[in-house]
């Protein structure tokens, strides 16, 4: 019996983001990158994924990458927030 495809995100702490109309020459925030999503029987599999279709990543500076499974309907379950709607 095969098992069930799992979502999976993909992320890395090495990169760093600029804010929006930012005039720095460095970066403002210490974050995460998403790398990418992918699905597979398992992380390894979803991993593996990955790399097939998105061969590119093999060419960046990323190396360490941190997978999170993801919710079976993730993207029904999806908000969109506005930090200045807020304040």
């Amino acid at each position: 019996m095969e098992s069930k495809l799992r979502n999976y995100i993909f992320i890395s702490t090495e990169g760093y983001t600029f804010q929006p109309n930012s005039v720095s020459i460095v970066p403002d925030i210490d974050n995460c990158q998403v790398i990418g999503f992918s699905s597979g029987r398992n992380a390894t599999e979803a991993y593996d994924n990955l790399l097939k279709e998105n061969n590119y990543l093999t060419e960046t500076n990323f190396n360490e990458i941190i997978s999170y499974e993801l919710s079976h309907d993730y993207q029904k379950n999806s908000n969109l927030f506005f930090i200045k709607d807020d304040i």
